[in-house]
């Protein structure tokens, strides 16, 4: 079961804050939530990279964290989007190194690296921090919307 806490109504115009326990299935969820966000927001592009890059930080908790509970924080920023998965544990996450390619984890840090401009994590005093950043591409010079 997923315990949520309720956003005020003028934060969702720039971020959207939730705390879940999260499951085997809970990114489907939170892909849906982001996925409206970005669409109120005219960020449609990026829902494929944010999604992917979303599902694997929501799988680690999944896998790694006792009692599988996290802080999602979507906010939308100038350039785009930025994504926080926040939880307890204080173990930052690893990677696979050049040539474990026989390891069965890590390989979602890699995926969230190759789909987005930036990431990266913040110690926290209990647990850490592990975000994302997309960019919106600009509008190209004379195209006009119909």
């Amino acid at each position: 079961m997923n315990h949520a806490s309720h956003p005020q109504e003028g934060d969702l115009e720039t971020g959207y804050r939730m705390g879940f326990t999260v499951g085997e299935h809970s990114a489907r969820h939170m892909r849906r939530i982001l996925r409206t966000f970005l669409m109120r927001w005219g960020l449609a592009e990026l829902t494929d990279a944010a999604e992917l890059a979303l599902t694997e930080l929501v799988a680690n908790v999944v896998r790694h964290v006792p009692g599988r509970r996290c802080t999602v924080l979507i906010l939308r920023r100038p350039e785009g989007l930025r994504v926080e998965v926040t939880d307890g544990l204080d173990r930052p996450p690893l990677p696979v190194e050049a040539g474990d390619a026989l390891d069965e984890g890590g390989r979602g840090l890699v995926l969230v690296e190759a789909v987005t401009e930036r990431w990266g994590t913040v110690p926290l005093a209990a647990g850490k921090t592990v975000w994302f950043e997309c960019d919106a591409k600009p509008p190209r010079e004379g195209a006009t919307s119909v």
